[in-house]
């Protein structure tokens, strides 16, 4: 499963009916007491905060994106009314967590309140707790007056720009005021706890045998220590920790990330699981997730460390210095220009943006800027990229990148905070062709429109843009690329018959997933055709990532702003070979 992220990420979770019903209210229910260990061994009970006229209970997990977003914004709110006479408590409730893990949580974000760990869930099955993080505030007499969210920024994988509510400080507020929580129920969204399986293992499917090879094969790529995913699957405990969250993201189709509609075109790098591999899942955790025999487990899998591409001929970074990430907030795209020194013409074969940084890197692109050529809005030069979910470029024997002498290099970076201040020193890695073996120049550009203006408040708004071939080529890959407010993307081939086709349809486009579509086979455009690309942007508030639907969105370089662009790549029809990697744009089209 191709996680992210980032950011973001991203992998939240489905409910866990055995302990606790997500529907069923804890409110003025009088609290339980607790005694629980932290990191360092020393033992913590809800007496302690005896003198405390609030106290809030907040349940955390080492791994979970949003736990990690929100814990600078705990420790911010604990000593806010630290003074006003609340106590906070952090609870883990997490099967997959350890003690190890959990003081590098606490360390790592400097959190001050004590966190405590919940073995075998039980203060969290007392309380009702389902997600992480997820806050429960208690009254003088130990009485649930608030349960949820600690505000409503976040989202699954997407975010408002700034809370609009901030739930869990405007309850405290109205209780130390002595009034009632006007709003003491706010669902809280993110990761459910990792709980120990309440059923009796039984069943034909267990871990060692069928799930770990299945794992390994479609989702240990990314969630495997040092990797893009927030968490690995690499271990049975690890595994049966999330289970749940796997069966929601695989239900909601937001894992493995795949959002081209199966009724059109046949992709190379096609993430669904079939019907049979999400059956085998599912049937696993309805028979208690059983382990089966460890002797069973399959031989762990090789995966390329370092560079994905042959070792790099240069590699180029953004910047001397690391860039400082801050811990939160909404960072502006960031740009950086640097000179490669190419004294001479350059062919590039295979080429690979790499993160030095995945926790806080959300995608970078590579401009080749040449000589004499505008840096914005005008023409550009070849491009590469990585974003989540997006393989290297690996161009087919004898096919290459131009990239003219004198041409420098223009980095874009999006960052987004991830919880903790952090550095980054990202960079691309190039392998040159000699330019006698050279047969084939990778093709391709972009159809753009820039001219757009989305109304406000504007829930379905399509914007079109098409380039049109002036010669036979095979069309090898297809990148849509929108910003928030972006719905759904199509590309259609307009042939000079007359006859038109759907090569990619995007219905549900995810701006946290840049994903790349490969043909599997080169498709043949003759000269004349004409690529369409058709997007809808929703700019109304039910649109939770819009930055402002009461604002017109032009085309801008940021996030807030929009841009509408169908990338493509294509190979000479005769120097096309079916199995030509993933590549991107060469030299922009014309509209």
């Amino acid at each position: 499963m191709r996680g992210y992220l980032a950011p973001l990420f991203l992998l939240l979770a489905v409910a866990q009916m055995a302990a606790a019903d997500e529907h069923s209210s804890p409110i003025g229910r009088k609290a339980d007491g607790f005694s629980l260990r932290d990191f360092r061994g020393k033992v913590h009970t809800l007496d302690e905060a005896a003198d405390k006229k609030l106290v809030v209970v907040v349940f955390l997990g080492c791994e979970c994106p949003l736990a990690t977003l929100y814990a600078p914004r705990l420790q911010e709110l604990a000593q806010e009314f630290d003074s006003r006479g609340v106590a906070f408590f952090g609870i883990n409730a997490n099967s997959q967590d350890s003690l190890t893990e959990v003081g590098a949580y606490v360390q790592a974000h400097k959190l001050t309140f004590p966190v405590l760990k919940d073995p075998g869930n039980v203060v969290a099955d007392q309380m009702g707790a389902v997600r992480t993080p997820e806050a429960f505030v208690l009254d003088q007499d130990r009485i649930v007056r608030y349960w949820g969210r600690i505000d409503d920024q976040y989202l699954v994988g997407r975010q408002r720009p700034a809370a609009t509510r901030e739930d869990l400080k405007q309850a405290l507020e109205e209780l130390l005021a002595g009034n009632p929580v006007s709003m003491p129920e706010a669902q809280a969204v993110g990761c459910y706890i990792g709980r120990i399986p309440k059923r009796k293992p039984h069943g034909e499917a267990t871990y060692s045998n069928q799930i770990a090879r299945l794992l390994q094969q479609r989702c240990v790529e990314c969630h495997r220590p040092g990797e893009i995913a927030p968490f690995p699957l690499t271990s049975y405990e690890e595994v049966v920790g999330w289970g749940e969250t796997i069966r929601e993201v695989i239900d909601q189709g937001r894992m493995p990330p795949w959002f081209a509609s199966p009724e059109h075109g046949k992709f190379a790098n096609d993430a669904r699981l079939s019907d049979a591999e999400r059956q085998l899942i599912y049937d696993w955790l309805d028979a208690g997730s059983p382990e089966g025999d460890p002797a069973r487990l399959p031989k762990p899998r090789d995966f390329t460390v370092g560079w994905q591409i042959p070792e790099p001929d240069q590699v180029l970074y953004i910047r001397e210095e690391p860039y400082d990430v801050p811990a939160e907030g909404v960072v502006a795209y960031q740009y950086f220009m640097v000179d490669p020194g190419f004294t001479e013409d350059r062919w590039i074969k295979a080429a690979e943006a790499r993160p030095d940084n995945r926790n806080v890197v959300h995608h970078i692109v590579a401009i080749f800027v040449p000589p004499g050529a505008k840096l914005r809005g005008g023409a550009r030069g070849a491009m590469i990229g990585y974003a989540p979910g997006m393989p290297p470029n690996r161009f087919p024997e004898g096919a290459a990148m131009f990239v003219p002498a004198g041409s420098r290099i223009l980095f874009q970076v999006h960052y987004t905070p991830n919880g903790s201040p952090q550095k980054d020193r990202s960079c691309i890695g190039l392998v040159y062709a000699d330019p006698s073996e050279v047969k084939a120049k990778i093709g391709g550009g972009m159809a753009p429109n820039r001219l757009f203006e989305i109304p406000p408040g504007a829930g379905n708004y399509e914007v079109t843009s098409k380039h049109r071939f002036k010669e036979d080529v095979r069309l090898v890959n297809m990148t849509p690329h929108m910003h928030l407010r972006g719905k759904s993307f199509r590309y259609e081939a307009e042939y000079p018959d007359g006859r038109r086709e759907i090569l990619l349809d995007i219905p549900r486009y995810d701006f946290n997933w840049q994903l790349r579509y490969q043909l599997a086979e080169p498709k043949l455009l003759p000269k004349g055709t004409t690529l369409r690309c058709t997007a809808h942007f929703d700019n109304s508030a039910d649109n939770v990532a819009n930055p402002d639907p009461t604002k017109a969105v032009r085309w801008g370089d940021q996030t807030w702003e929009e841009m509408m662009i169908g990338y493509f790549s294509t190979l000479p029809v005769e120097e096309a070979d079916s199995s030509a990697a993933a590549n991107s744009p060469d030299e922009p089209a014309a509209e």
